[in-house]
Parts: C-alpha cells; sequence; structure tokens
C-alpha cells in the first residue's frame, strides 16, 4: 500500500525528529524549516495532510497558511496545527486549521490524532484521488456561487485527446502518471496567471476544468497548451516518438495508428449571456471543446456568440 504524503513545517529539529520517529513507518514525510519552501511542494504535489508548528509567534506562517485555506483550490488540505501548550491555542476565526495539537501530547496521541485528521478530511472532504484536485461536486458548488454572486468569469473545460490507446499502449501506471502531470501544469500555470479567485478541478479520467478571470484565460490556455506539448513526448518510448504515433487497437477492435497526446479546452464565459444554472455552463464549454477536438492537435476555443449568433473562436 503506498504511504500518504505528509509535510511537516518547523524549525525545531526535536519536534521534527519525533514525529519522524512515530510517523515514518506510516507515511511518507517531507520536512520543511518554514513554509516559504513548502509553499511548492504544496502546490505541486498536494500531501494528504500538512502538520506546522505554530509554537513560534509567526505571523506570516499564520497569514500564509490561512490564505491557503482560503483559496478554493486548498481549502481542501488539512491542516494539524501544533502548539507548546494550551494557553497558546487561538480562537478558530484567526487559524483556518481541521485540528490541533500540544507538543506533550505527541508521543502519547500522535499517531492516532494524525491518522483521525486524514480519515476526517477523506470524509467530507470530495477530491480525486489521484490528482487531489477538488471533484465534481466542488466543481458544480464553485459554478454556481459565482453564478448567484453574479461574478464575470470563464470556465474552461479541457481533456486528453488519444488518452485511452495511450492508456491501452502503455499500461494504467504511465497513463495515471500523464494524468497527474497534466493536472499538476494546469494548476501551476492557473494559479501563477490568477493567485487569488482561480480553480481548479478534476471531473475525472482526464478531464479538467479551470476557472479564470475573463481577461486571463485565453493567455492561460495558451500556455497550458504550450507546456503540455512539450512534456507529452517524453511519456512515449524513443521509437514511438521519432514516429509521431503509436500503433494500437481502436474501440472497434482494429488497429489503428494514433497520434501523441494532445489537449483540447473548451472556454465559456457569461460577458455576453446570463447562466442561472451550473448545467448551463458547463454545456457551453463542452460545446467549444468538441469544436477544439475538430482541430488536429492541442488547441483552445472560446466561445464568443452574441446573443444566438454563432461564431468560432
Amino acid at each position: 500500500m503506498t504511504k500518504k504524503d505528509i509535510a511537516i513545517i518547523s524549525q525545531d529539529a526535536a519536534l521534527s525528529a519525533l514525529l519522524e520517529r512515530i510517523l515514518q513507518d506510516f507515511f511518507h514525510l517531507i520536512p520543511f524549516s518554514n513554509i516559504r519552501p513548502a509553499l511548492d511542494y504544496i502546490y505541486n504535489t498536494m500531501p494528504g495532510l500538512l502538520i506546522v508548528d505554530m509554537t513560534g509567534d509567526d505571523p506570516f506562517t499564520t497569514n500564509t497558511l490561512n490564505n491557503l485555506k482560503g483559496d478554493p483550490i486548498f481549502n481542501q488540505l488539512p491542516v494539524l496545527a501544533i502548539f507548546g501548550d494550551a494557553a497558546t491555542v487561538p480562537s478558530w476565526d484567526s487559524l483556518l486549521v481541521e485540528d490541533y495539537m500540544i507538543k506533550k501530547e505527541i508521543e502519547r496521541e500522535g499517531l492516532a490524532r494524525i491518522n483521525l485528521c486524514i480519515l476526517r478530511s477523506e470524509r467530507v472532504v470530495e477530491v480525486n484521488p489521484l490528482t487531489k484536485l477538488p471533484g465534481n461536486i466542488s466543481i458544480n458548488r464553485q459554478i454556481q456561487n459565482r453564478i448567484d454572486r453574479g461574478d464575470i468569469f470563464a470556465l474552461a473545460y479541457g481533456d486528453l485527446d488519444n488518452f485511452k490507446p495511450f492508456n491501452d499502449y502503455y499500461g494504467f501506471t504511465r497513463g495515471d502518471e500523464l494524468i497527474k502531470v497534466a493536472g499538476r501544469l494546469i494548476l501551476n500555470i492557473v494559479k501563477n496567471r490568477q493567485p487569488v479567485g482561480g480553480f481548479i478541478g478534476h471531473i475525472g479520467g482526464d478531464d479538467f476544468i479551470y476557472i479564470m478571470d475573463l481577461n486571463l484565460v485565453e493567455d492561460a490556455s495558451a500556455e497550458i497548451i504550450l507546456a503540455f506539448d512539450r512534456i507529452v513526448p517524453t511519456f512515449y518510448d524513443l521509437e514511438d516518438r521519432e514516429r509521431g504515433y503509436i500503433q494500437t487497437m481502436d474501440r472497434q477492435g482494429n488497429e489503428n495508428q494514433f497520434s501523441l497526446v494532445s489537449l483540447s479546452i473548451g472556454i465559456a464565459h457569461n460577458s455576453h449571456r446570463s447562466f442561472s444554472h451550473y448545467g448551463e455552463f458547463t454545456e457551453i464549454a463542452s460545446e467549444m471543446k468538441k469544436h477544439a477536438k475538430c482541430h488536429k492537435g492541442s488547441c483552445y476555443k472560446i466561445d464568443k456568440r452574441q446573443g444566438l449568433a454563432t461564431r468560432e473562436a
């Protein structure tokens, strides 16, 4: 069974050593001396739990942690805070964590409390187990909440072309790794382009969505496609990569040639039309994705229709 990742943030060498002794047989531990270097890791590989040493008076760590938990992408990341004693535990409206422990309790209760924290988060929070990105319930809620608030925003719906033959040809392990890399690429680029207010979700399989401000979504989509097209050849064996295709069975059982996996993205927005339900929004994004799939290779298509007039991006 694969060990879950736990990121530990602490400058206390004795505390880190204690946590390692208690947890190393059950979890894969990633230690950090402060929260700054931990952020890159969290953005790229969402851990199963974040343990943060709060014994020192560090407003930067508190503010950074609250900003992270306030982000719709990362609010599902469970956080366990550690305090020196009960007197230093703050009011919970000032620190966004799921649970806390006092240092003297760790030896006796640490493993049980940490397991409970992870299990509780898995029951309550709906995430895709492969990419750790929010799943369908969270996606629909995000879209609907923005509609109800009257926000103007763009919804991008992407999936991988020729993924099934790639998965059949190379196996599930390589297929899963490609999906994880695609999720990380989308996550990092959206976060870099829009640090606040963006959202990335994993519908399932090879389908992803991301929500951004309308003025940012096209540049982000172009960057995502460029990054994806650069990295996807590395998932192919040299002979297949140089040839530019694989030869395997199609869905009808006939041998066929399939080009390298590409990424098609359809983008919908509500600057020219109003939506009352998330399903209406996703339907337009799906329609634009179908337009994108009509073109060879990776591309995106954005809805530019005014009213009932149809115009391709």
